[in-house]
């Protein structure tokens, strides 16, 4: 049976990595042992490490990085670009040369639920907690749940 996978040869794929049908990869960097649901996008830059789960439905724009551990829930989204524009003033369609990537990181041991929409420029801290379906517009410090929209912090994560 076909995978229908979109690898492109420039994706390095770590040791064990386990991918599901419909994969739009490029670019990018899948640690050892990560697993990456169906129809999910990675571009170009992004960095996922080892151990780490991307469910279903989400987009990994190029700016993304995501340390070990991580779980990003299904239907995220990132972006990287605070201005997005289709067009220049002179009306000629932008290229890579007329913006600047903004870049987010998600610290390990981080959970995004499912949902969630995460503005450029952010830092998730590690084991930090991002409730489903908010938009996180400013970074969560570690250890810490947030939610709604737009996120804000609920109470620290217990770890007992």
């Amino acid at each position: 049976m076909e995978t229908y996978n979109r690898i492109a040869p420039d994706v390095i794929l770590g040791t064990d990595v386990k991918l599901a049908c419909f994969i739009n990869a490029y670019g990018c960097r899948i640690g050892n042992r990560s697993k990456v649901g169906a129809f999910v996008e990675i571009q170009k830059g992004v960095t996922i490490g080892d151990d780490c789960k991307i469910s279903s439905h989400s987009f990994l724009c190029e700016g993304v990085s995501v340390e070990d551990g991580v779980f990003i829930g299904h239907g995220v989204t990132f972006t990287n670009d605070r201005y997005p524009r289709a067009t220049n003033s002179d009306g000629t369609l932008q290229t890579e040369a007329d913006w600047q990537v903004v870049p987010t990181l998600i610290k390990k041991q981080a959970s995004v639920g499912s949902g969630v929409t995460l503005l450029c420029g952010i830092t998730i801290g590690e084991g930090a907690i991002i409730g489903a379906g908010s938009l996180v517009t400013k970074s969560v410090p570690p250890g810490e749940i947030w939610a709604g929209n737009p996120a804000r912090f609920l109470r620290k994560v217990h770890t007992d």
